[in-house]
């Protein structure tokens, strides 16, 4: 007698194939936080001839430097937000923005300071701060990135606050706070450029800890420093 032939079991009904991750489509370099960092690019010659305008004291050509100066600031406030809330964010963004940041408060500095209306030291103190750091960014770049910290966001906006009020025609008697705030914006300068430095020793070293080899993970800078 034969063996049972046991049963066969039920073929199964088709599966759905899985669905296929979309591929990885290149975010187009002109996009609107791109053209945002350009156009701030492009202000800030126009807010020097404004502001250096029949020889920089004259009242209607100070309001117009700072309506270039507070547009060019406000178009810094939402670029990098937009590139990344669209994924948008870009190898020439991530370059061009800080550039034009250091483009913008920098020129506005030496502008003022070539009036007379802002002792050169202030300016040379912001700049070496602000130019120290962020080529400091790029050299540790490979290590990784040092995420914007809440005293460095204050301190831009102190900044270009204190700017604003130095371009602004306004009358002598609020001199006091014009210097108050700008004696805020280098403290923090000082103060926030100080954490910096102790915050990349701190990632450098670790970095080499963990690639004793000297390689690290390849990352772009955060803004905001």
């Amino acid at each position: 007698m034969s063996a049972a032939v046991p049963p066969v079991p039920p073929v199964p009904p088709d599966t759905p194939a899985s669905p296929q991750l979309p591929a990885h489509v290149p975010v187009p370099l002109m996009n609107l936080p791109n053209a945002l960092t350009v156009l701030r690019l492009i202000l800030v010659p126009v807010f020097l001839l404004a502001l250096f305008n029949l020889g920089g004291h004259d009242t209607a050509w100070r309001w117009i430097a700072f309506s270039v100066f507070a547009v060019a600031a406000i178009t810094d406030r939402y670029d990098g937000r937009i590139a990344r809330s669209r994924g948008q964010v870009t190898d020439f963004g991530k370059i061009a923005d800080p550039i034009a940041d250091k483009a913008l408060t920098g020129s506005a500095l030496i502008g003022l300071s070539m009036l007379g209306e802002l002792p050169w030291w202030v300016t040379l103190v912001i700049l070496a701060r602000e130019v120290g750091i962020t080529l400091l960014r790029f050299a540790i770049i490979r290590y990784g990135v040092i995420a914007a910290s809440p005293g460095g966001k204050v301190k831009t906006l102190v900044q270009v606050l204190a700017i604003g009020l130095l371009v602004m025609p306004l009358p002598d008697q609020i001199g006091w706070l014009r210097v108050g705030l700008m004696g805020l914006a280098v403290l923090l300068t000082i103060v926030t450029g100080l954490d910096y430095l102790a915050r990349a020793a701190l990632l450098v070293r670790r970095g080499r800890v963990a690639h004793p080899d000297g390689g690290g993970r390849v990352a772009h800078p955060d803004d905001g420093a």
